[in-house]
């Protein structure tokens, strides 16, 4: 077999409507574009509505709400505890390990299995995370929230005016 054997099954290719041949063809005279007008004479592009506004454009946007007042944690798992090998664990000490930000809230979530007693100094810890930490022997001790009142997001600030 050749390159000019190749040939595409039957079918699957479809001839284009010759438009503009004059009247003896089926594309004749107007071609398909009816009589007059602005569709008739050029090429008008999607959406466009004669200078109306657009429906893209009526339609509102901006939709959904962006809460101000969420609260950011980075998150910690029970393996990344047991793996760090360490027995006190806090955010300054996971900083140091490189697993949180320097300004990140500490959260612990439940990923994972923990078999040694670890103390836990964190902003926050799920249920399930406390409950593995403490039958395993650990202690888990909150941290004050650096806010008394959530503040808003950054970004957010001009939100609500």
């Amino acid at each position: 077999m050749k390159v000019h054997d190749l040939t595409p099954p039957p079918g699957s290719k479809k001839r284009a409507k010759r438009v503009a041949r004059g009247i003896g063809g089926k594309g004749g005279k107007t071609a398909g574009r009816g009589h007059k007008g602005q569709r008739a004479r050029s090429k008008v592009r999607v959406g466009f509505e004669g200078g109306q506004m657009p429906l893209h454009q009526r339609v509102p946007k901006l939709r959904g709400f962006k809460n101000p007042f969420r609260v950011e944690y980075q998150a910690v798992n029970l393996d990344t505890i047991e793996a760090s090998g360490l027995d006190e664990v806090s955010p300054g000490t996971l900083l140091e390990l490189g697993l949180v930000g320097k300004k990140s809230l500490v959260k612990v979530l439940a990923r994972g299995e923990i078999t040694r007693a670890v103390t836990v100094h964190v902003h926050a810890c799920s249920a399930s995370a406390e409950a593995a930490i403490t039958a395993a022997g650990g202690t888990v001790e909150y941290l004050p929230l650096p806010f008394a009142v959530r503040p808003p997001a950054s970004g957010n600030a001009l939100m609500n005016r």
